[in-house]
């Protein structure tokens, strides 16, 4: 029964911003940017409701059940519907001013044109070079015809992992190329941030297994002076959501076992 929910964690590209209350980095939601949109739902919804980002529900989840256990500081790099990152230091997400840390999408980065209004506009940077959308247009570059039809995150799940599996002269090409593309993004984060640890997640790169990881440690290696060591997700079935759940289990549980009331 309805009464028997006791929160609610709301996923969702983009952030909302705290200071206003409004989504921000997520253009292509209709329908979500109202500033008037979160009171409509805490008033509909008779629990607690929590809203979150959804990379950064990833990073819980493989913080919590994962490849990031018993680490305080680390990047998480997601690549499936976009290209997002997630940063935990001293054991707490760290989301930003307005929400928008991570949003590495919008990255300027060598190797794509500078990109005016990319709030807007929803493209360039980052997304362009390394994004899922980014993996079946280089294969036909790299002249690959058996590329399948389907949505482009699928598609670039399934070119990586048939390039990861079959050692072909075009699919090892296009891995070392795909890693170079990868790491120039991740050089930037980690020179800032300087994490111990890298997660990749999201089916485009786990679908690489370790043979993308160790093509995207050996490339960061040549670009950063700080060597993170990189490791592939371990939360691979429905990650934003086993992640929006233990962070509503760690929230009642505080709730629960608070002995200040």
């Amino acid at each position: 029964a309805r009464d028997d929910v006791h929160r609610l964690v709301i996923g969702t590209p983009g952030a909302f911003d705290p200071n206003t209350g409004r989504l921000r980095y997520a253009s292509h939601l209709p329908g979500w940017h109202t500033p008037a949109l979160l009171d409509e739902l805490a008033a509909a919804l008779p629990m607690p409701v929590e809203y979150e980002n959804d990379v950064n529900l990833v990073a819980v989840a493989e913080q919590r059940l994962g490849a990031a256990r018993g680490h305080e500081d680390f990047v998480l790099l997601w690549n499936e519907g976009g290209l997002g990152a997630a940063l935990v230091l001293g054991g707490r997400l760290h989301r930003g001013w307005t929400g928008g840390a991570g949003e590495v999408g919008f990255l300027p980065v060598p190797g794509t044109p500078l990109v005016r209004q990319v709030t807007k506009a929803n493209s360039g940077g980052y997304q362009e070079l390394a994004g899922s959308q980014a993996v079946p247009q280089l294969a036909r570059e790299l002249g690959m015809t058996d590329i399948p039809s389907g949505p482009y995150a699928e598609v670039a799940a399934a070119l990586v992992e048939r390039a990861a599996t079959e050692d072909t002269v075009l699919g090892r090409l296009l891995l070392e190329t795909y890693a170079t593309r990868l790491a120039t993004g991740l050089a930037s984060l980690v020179s800032v941030l300087d994490p111990e640890l890298v997660v990749l997640s999201g089916a485009s790169l786990t679908a690489g297994g370790d043979t993308l990881r160790a093509l995207v440690q050996a490339e960061l290696e040549e670009l950063a002076a700080s060597r993170p060591r990189l490791v592939v997700g371990d939360v691979r079935e429905h990650p934003v959501l086993r992640g929006a759940l233990e962070s509503a289990l760690a929230a009642t549980r505080d709730e629960v076992f608070d002995t200040s009331r």
